[in-house]
């Protein structure tokens, strides 16, 4: 294929651009943008994370501007010229994620000095950024907030706006940007093209896009939420005790890999990454409860590799556009399909493989099977890498140095020589290198940790242990009943804590008004009760006792779903000591039956 045919339809200043950025033809969505452009309507774009969506968007943009007509390049150096007159919008979720597509905007624009690129964001100067907009930049990247900020002070005009795209407008909703969206796309001309870029469409960015757009071409590069090729998905399964260890295994796995480490909470970002660094780790946190300043000073480090991890939040990794990440460590569970999608897309761009990790704890199993189901990855389940395995493969890396440097032209000198030879006259030539390669083992961060090998599908000991032995059950006694509260998922909840069991360690729960019973598998039962004897701190009023007036009951004939019976009603007290209600029997007397008014009139005139 020539050069010309790789980039079909790509005006020469942006295909040189493209050659010099390393592009040796068009992606798959860059393809399909710039063959639909034609049209001239509004562009779907839904493609994996790191496929060249923002080149394609840039490609659109160059060709329909008449750049003869735009002001000068760079806003920065060009000189008020009274009221804003920008020709696009392009709107991003985060800072870090404009000043990404900002940058890859400048170099393919590079050759075409007539279209400059500012930013507006949250967390900067807003003066320097009035001063920008006052020089009338074509293309305005910013954050929802700030860009509506500067539209309703006059900075930023609205009504010369030809062009606004959305990107990433899935993950935009999730960070509930949607009323400043609908405000800004309220505030331009009716006859403006829209455009919208996004890896997923769930159901409320579908609804969005209809609103925002008008007879929309739909240009797929990739199957909706389907996870890019390039991108190795493993997964391991593991106690939750044994997170951080597997973490820390997976990394000395790849000791010289750039990676991406997932988590759910701010908390978890620092907690994790000051844990990692404890063991040597070169680490930050990234999330955003940083300032700014040190938010883009981090980011900074993880680029020019001053640091190899990066431990981070879903929403602040969405800034995170660095092409030479080789490993994705999901540590906690994605929350959906889409949310692995994402995650995994940040490894495995710009034609780049990848490598992307799933920790599954024992107890989320199921659910991470839906969710890679949802995903549409194939995913090579395995145990997590031991210590030996560790070993090894940094061992096979010493030798592939040691066989590269003597095939490499760099050849000792006379004095290293001269020693090496002196070394094998007086000790053992075996001896020697044996020793040399001790001492030149590279230092591992820290020991690996040893995790137990569990696969899905598998039972732990535990599980096996009670599935032999789940032909019994042990009946016990809780004083606490429905009077004060007692529901079946309130008792199974105290059962499981006090006990430290699981639901299906329990059989029956008999609810009554003042107290329950309830069964546990007798292989547990012994533990359970010495556990449930001391005293609870959250709830001192409530003891569990074993009920002595039940015996072992058979699984087979007993229930397992922990259903709610009444409890049985305790023995009637003697006659003598009832008493006696309207209808009832007076001790051994006949019973006294009261009949109403009318059933009286009734008899009464009967003949």
């Amino acid at each position: 294929m020539t050069t010309a045919d790789a980039f079909k339809g790509v005006p020469a200043p942006l295909r040189s651009a493209m050659e010099k950025r390393g592009f040796t033809g068009l992606t798959t969505v860059q393809s399909a943008v710039v063959a639909a452009e034609s049209s001239g309507r509004n562009l779907r774009i839904s493609s994996q994370t790191g496929s060249g969506k923002t080149v394609a968007i840039g490609l659109v943009l160059a060709r329909a501007m008449d750049s003869e007509s735009k002001p000068a390049a760079s806003p920065t150096n060009r000189k008020p010229s009274g009221r804003n007159q920008s020709k696009v919008l392009i709107i991003t979720p985060t800072r870090e994620l404009a000043v990404q597509v900002q940058d890859e905007l400048y170099w393919l624009f590079e050759k075409l000095p007539n279209i400059g690129v500012g930013v507006v964001t949250g967390g900067s100067d807003y003066r320097r950024e009035r001063s920008v907009l006052q020089g009338s930049p074509t293309i305005v990247v910013g954050t929802p907030g700030r860009m509506l900020d500067h539209i309703r002070s006059g900075a930023l005009n609205a009504s010369t706006i030809e062009h606004v795209a959305l990107d990433e407008a899935d993950r935009m909703l999730d960070m509930g940007f949607r009323e400043e969206l609908e405000a800004i796309v309220e505030s331009l001309p009716k006859d403006r093209r829209s455009h919208l870029m996004s890896a997923t469409f769930p159901p409320g960015v579908k609804r969005l896009a209809d609103r925002f757009q008008k007879d929309p071409i739909h240009i797929q590069g990739t199957a909706l939420g389907e996870a890019n090729e390039d991108i190795e998905h493993s997964a391991h399964l593991i106690r939750a005790s044994d997170r951080y260890g597997a973490l820390v295994n997976s990394l000395l796995m790849s000791p010289e890999s750039r990676c991406l480490v997932f988590v759910e909470r701010r908390t978890e970002a620092a907690e994790f990454a000051e844990r990692l660094a404890k063991d040597g780790f070169a680490v930050l946190p990234f999330s955003g409860e940083l300032a700014q300043a040190q938010r883009t000073r981090t980011l900074a480090a993880f680029r020019n590799g001053s640091i190899r991890i990066l431990v981070s939040t879903d929403v602040a990794a969405r800034g995170i556009d660095v092409p030479d990440i080789g490993m994705v460590i999901q540590l906690t569970m994605p929350t959906d399909a889409d949310t692995y999608t994402h995650r995994s897309g940040r490894t495995g761009r710009a034609g780049r493989t990848g490598r992307s990790i799933l920790l599954v704890p024992k107890s989320s199993e199921h659910r991470a099977l839906r969710i890679l189901q949802g995903a549409r990855v194939k995913v090579n389940w395995q145990p997590v890498p031991g210590p030996s395995q560790i070993k090894k493969l940094a061992r096979k890396a010493l030798r592939r140095e040691l066989h590269g440097r003597l095939d490499s032209e760099n050849s000792p000198s006379e004095t290293e020589l001269e020693y090496a030879n002196h070394l094998l006259k007086e000790r053992e030539p075996v001896q020697v290198i044996a020793a040399l390669m001790k001492m030149a083992e590279p230092p591992t961060a820290c020991e690996p940790a040893t995790v137990p090998a569990l696969m899905p599908g598998t039972e732990s000991k535990r599980e096996r242990r009670a599935s032999r032995d789940v032909h019994s059950l042990t009946g016990f006694f809780i004083n606490w009943g429905q009077k004060k509260g007692a529901t079946k998922p309130r008792l199974l909840s105290h059962i499981c804590r006090r006990g430290d069991i699981q639901s299906r360690d329990v059989g029956v729960i008999r609810i009554g008004p003042n107290s329950s019973t309830f069964e546990v598998a007798s292989n547990l039962s012994a533990d359970f009760e010495r556990k449930v004897a001391k005293p609870d701190t959250r709830d001192p009023e409530v003891r569990i006792t074993r009920d002595k007036r039940a015996g072992p009951h058979s699984k087979n004939n007993s229930s397992t779903s922990h259903q709610t019976d009444a409890m049985p009603r305790p023995k009637s007290s003697p006659p003598w000591k009832r008493r006696v209600k309207p209808g009832q029997r007076k001790k051994n007397g006949p019973r006294q039956v009261r009949r109403s008014p009318r059933a009286n009139r009734q008899n009464n005139s009967s003949p």
